[in-house]
């Protein structure tokens, strides 16, 4: 096997990526007022281009969670579910409003494909009374190298960007897509497209 094989598979110890592609140089880490909570998907937790590792990695003190079911004590660090925001567009409420976003502690951001996604919804129908924020974004994803059927859909880590700008407007989160650019720009060199 030649060196150059032999690189490409093995993985980067931070970013866990195949040294070949790896991120690192281009992640950076962030504190927030907010403790980030990622609920992964276990089918997504599997698929390489996920960006919700880049973004638990980018936020310090995130927690990345793999799991079909969980109840509220599993992941939330108190009973008080008010004070959780679900990053979800629900249309049989409105959402959180922009007095009401102070009250919030934890972001929880539920991770996979839109069918995914709606499959954790409903097998933890707990999740269904959180206050939930529904993002609407003003440009399309930087993800290109996977493709939303959601209008407006955008990868983990953009939308995770967008509501922690939204809930903590006093620091600035833009910087963590960096991460995101480059991955995009890599894959989309070795003629992946979305």
């Amino acid at each position: 096997m030649s060196e150059e094989h032999l690189q490409k598979r093995r993985h980067c110890e931070q970013c866990q990526r195949p040294l070949s592609v790896c991120l690192c140089l281009y992640l950076k880490q962030l504190h927030s007022p907010l403790q980030l909570i990622i609920w992964q998907d276990p089918t997504e937790a599997r698929h390489p281009l996920s960006t919700a590792p880049l973004l638990h990695k980018s936020i310090a003190g995130s927690r990345l969670v793999v799991a079909d079911t969980l109840q509220p004590q599993d992941i939330l660090p108190s009973d008080d579910l008010t004070t959780t925001a679900l990053l979800y567009p629900f249309t049989h409420k409105p959402p959180l409003t922009d007095t009401a976003r102070g009250d919030i502690k934890q972001l929880l951001i539920l991770d996979g494909t839109w069918r995914k996604v709606r499959r954790l919804l409903h097998l933890n129908p707990w999740l269904n009374d959180l206050p939930h924020i529904a993002l609407n974004p003003a440009e399309p994803s930087r993800y290109a190298i996977r493709s939303s059927r959601q209008r407006g859909g955008l990868s983990t880590i953009e939308a995770g960007v967008a509501a922690l700008e939204w809930l903590d407007p006093v620091n600035e989160y833009e910087p963590l897509l960096q991460v995101l650019n480059k991955m995009v720009e890599i894959q989309q060199g070795f003629g992946h497209k979305g």
